[in-house]
């Protein structure tokens, strides 16, 4: 059966501790000893007390204390038989203390009980232990009948404001809980995200060239087995160099991205066409910071595509193009013209069809083809 307004019990935030300030607190710590107080009052100051009187007087109102500790135990847990038995015994110390003459004593602990019902039970138990508390109390109270009515209504409304507060503080704790719950979350997706980053930096730079430099050495071996010339194995130890060198560099690039110091965009184009004859770089756009892992896929891509100019097109006109739009980042390498290079030129060691993947992680797209007057690589990538 699902439950409904009536038998749903207060949350456990609710009916805790966290969350209430410490005004309200002390507040409440004052009331309960103003409850004390009348209780103590009011079973000390009949006439008609002896000592004995005394004696029983002051274990009543120590067993209501000791009950009453017991109901909010019992309310906090949603246990509802034990907390109505508590109930019940809180009603009959209220009824014994009526007839033995502890009229004021036996009125607040009715009064007391019709309102922490309220504020502490499910709605359909609470409310016919409220009526018959608050009704003990109009049965035995001295005052006018519209006094009386104005307290009763009084006792019922303040518990239900208290259960409304209680409610409200507990559903703010668990939306606080939940927030705290989604912020953990989302820094562990970001953290897991970055890891992802690390590894495929560390993936890209070296293990297409740490296997290069393994394909490089082992030809050099086997050439050395079968006696080959000199020029020919120096060419495998000189490639497998270049590969270790540029791993190197592409290693300490990933490095400074990790730790943030990596140079502007535009300055580390300008000094990669530098490097390389015939080569310009044109920037478009208002230019603006870029995620780093944006920026290092523009890096990487134009580093390849550069490196299939120089193997595949020897003294081609490269231009190089960078457009910030609105949306979206557009990196243009174009070359025109040139001779077939060296197929075994070291190289950049990551390859276009990696660079396309990269791109394709950060929602972008990288193209790359023959047009009329040479080859040209596009990539996009949104920001």
């Amino acid at each position: 059966m699902r439950d409904n307004t009536w038998t749903r019990w207060p949350s456990r935030e609710a009916l805790g501790h966290v969350g209430i300030s410490r005004p309200r607190r002390l507040i409440v710590r004052a009331v309960r000893l103003l409850l004390l107080g009348i209780l103590l009052w009011g079973a000390f100051s009949q006439r008609h007390v002896g000592v004995w009187g005394a004696l029983v007087a002051a274990a009543g109102v120590a067993l209501a204390g000791l009950v009453s500790w017991a109901f909010f135990r019992t309310t906090y847990e949603h246990r509802l038989v034990p907390s109505l038995a508590l109930m019940g015994v809180l009603l009959g110390v209220a009824v014994a203390a009526e007839v033995t003459g502890f009229r004021r004593p036996a009125l607040v602990v009715w009064c007391a009980c019709g309102v922490a019902a309220l504020e502490r039970l499910p709605l359909g138990a609470a409310v016919p232990v409220t009526a018959v508390a608050l009704a003990s109390y109009s049965a035995f109270t001295n005052d006018v009948w519209l006094t009386t009515a104005a307290t009763v209504a009084g006792m019922a409304l303040a518990g239900y404001v208290l259960r409304l507060d209680a409610e409200a503080r507990g559903s703010s704790q668990r939306l606080l809980a939940q927030e705290r719950a989604a912020r953990a979350a989302e820094a562990e997706s970001a953290a897991l995200a970055e890891r992802a980053r690390i590894a495929r930096d560390i993936h890209d730079v070296l293990a297409h060239s740490l296997s290069a430099q393994l394909v490089h050495l082992e030809a050099a071996r086997l050439l050395i087995e079968k006696g080959a010339d000199r020029k020919r194995i120096l060419e495998r130890v000189v490639a497998a160099r270049g590969m270790a060198r540029d791993g190197l560099a592409e290693t300490r690039q990933a490095l400074s991205a990790l730790r943030g110091e990596l140079t502007p965009l535009e300055d580390f184009l300008a000094e990669l066409v530098s490097a390389a004859d015939g080569a310009g770089v044109t920037v478009t756009g208002e230019r603006r910071n870029l995620p780093a892992e944006a920026s290092q896929a523009v890096r990487r891509v134009a580093q390849e595509a550069l490196t299939n100019v120089r193997k595949h097109a020897q003294g081609a006109r490269v231009d190089v193009r960078l457009d910030y739009s609105e949306h979206e980042v557009t990196l243009s390498v174009r070359d025109f013209g040139g001779r077939p290079g060296d197929l075994n030129g070291t190289g950049g060691g990551y390859g276009l069809l990696g660079m396309r993947e990269r791109a394709e992680l950060l929602g972008g797209s990288l193209d790359a083809g023959p047009d009329e007057e040479g080859f040209v690589v596009t990539l996009k990538v949104p920001v």
